[in-house]
């Protein structure tokens, strides 16, 4: 029997009890051995629950109990978890999260702890929820150079702006229906500045270049600027707005990595991507482009997924399998250096001038401007992000919106 003990009893802790016992007969079948939950850890007590007879307070009754071989940290959070997550894997347990901030932060001290002691840190429910894109690029893709990611990771967001572009609804319109829906936090800033999408970026990247990547240093964007006249625009040119994570490794083995909205055409893998579902689009130096799919959050995706990574703990006690990235930290690219091309929004009295300032000239043809309302959309050439920067900069206010295209 393989003792399992669950940290938090939320959302994601309370799910992955249930699949645990729902799906025992699946996980016998594929482990060999009963896996069983022995206790739950959490600050409160759950009178008339089926699991209350297994909730403690104290971790030390965990850590000090040699029969628990698994520790599942579903608290979130790097206050109390990293310090549980450390001392778990110094007693040689190994331990399975959802917790993305934690791993963006301590995951290269705390694969290397895990590899010193012969167990295992797992994280497949840290990026994506239930799509199983970690595992895939440490198996699956292993004699891949993989030279990009894209993706769509995170299920909020995606939700707010595929709203925003069917039902033709204001953005904090459908932000107030996102949080009744229980798809966004009271306080949303995570989701909406994109800093979570930002951390599950950074594993990501951690994965396929293994190196270790710093989140602060990848340039974040949210999408609390973008309007329903973005969308106008967008439809007009055949594409939609989506928040990207985007990671390539240069030529000169720099990487580039950010999040940010982007303006795709309808044609790519990622357009029709809507709701809550996310997608990862991978790139391999030899394979191509190959593309994951799936729910990136909520209860039962993301407890799946800190399952699995059970399992395989199970059937892989005292041997570390989850490979680590390196100490070596990442070389990242200097994002004002690079070259895009851009949406630009203005109020329709500003158009003429604020084209000259980006294009040269003003040529509506040429820009495929586009009047909508009282603004005016337009496409610059492709240029420099620091130029297009100073210019926005000197233009202030005349400027009202900016999404970058794919």
């Amino acid at each position: 029997m393989i003792n399992v003990a669950v940290l938090g009893y939320g959302t994601v802790g309370s799910g992955v009890v249930e699949v645990i016992g729902r799906n025992q007969e699946q996980i016998v079948r594929n482990t060999g051995e009963e896996v069983y939950v022995k206790y739950i850890l959490d600050l409160r007590d759950f009178p008339g629950d089926p699991y209350e007879d297994r909730v403690v307070h104290d971790f030390n009754l965990i850590l000090e109990d040699t029969s628990v071989s698994v520790v599942c940290e579903t608290m979130g959070g790097v206050g109390a978890a990293y310090q549980f997550t450390k001392q778990a894997l110094a007693a040689g347990k190994s331990v399975c999260t959802s917790n993305k901030e934690l791993v963006a932060r301590h995951g290269t001290e705390l694969l290397a702890l895990a590899a010193g002691k012969h167990c295992n840190y797992m994280f497949e429910a840290s990026v994506g929820g239930g799509i199983p894109i970690l595992r895939t690029i440490q198996t699956s893709l292993t004699a891949e150079r993989i030279v990009a990611v894209t993706g769509i990771l995170n299920g909020t967001t995606n939700y707010i702006l595929s709203r925003m572009e069917t039902e033709k609804a204001d953005y904090h319109e459908v932000l107030k229906q996102a949080q009744e829906l229980g798809y966004a936090e009271r306080n949303p800033e995570a989701d909406v500045e994109g800093h979570d999408a930002c951390r599950k970026t950074a594993i990501l990247a951690a994965m396929a270049t293994g190196k270790t990547v710093d989140c602060d240093m990848i340039h974040t964007e949210g999408i609390t600027g973008i309007t329903l006249a973005d969308f106008e625009f967008a439809s007009e040119k055949n594409r939609t707005i989506k928040l990207l994570a985007s990671v390539k490794v240069q030529e000169d083995g720099k990487l580039l990595a950010m999040v940010a909205p982007f303006l795709l055409p309808m044609g790519h893998p990622l357009a029709t991507v809507g709701d809550v579902f996310n997608a990862v689009l991978i790139t391999g130096n030899m394979l191509g482009d190959t593309l994951y799919y799936g729910r990136g959050a909520g209860k039962l995706p993301t407890a799946s997924a800190v399952a699995a990574d059970v399992i395989d703990c199970a059937r892989n006690q005292g041997r570390t399998v989850m490979g680590c990235w390196s100490e070596e930290k990442a070389q990242m690219a200097d994002t004002s250096e690079t070259e895009s091309r851009f949406y630009v929004r203005t109020d329709a009295s500003a158009a003429e001038a604020v084209e000259k300032a980006f294009c040269g000239k003003y040529d509506p043809e040429v820009s495929e401007g586009t009047l909508i309302g009282g603004e005016y959309g337009f496409f610059t050439p492709v240029m420099r992000e620091k130029d297009f920067n100073d210019i926005c900069r000197k233009l202030g206010d005349a400027v009202s919106g900016r999404i970058r295209l794919m």
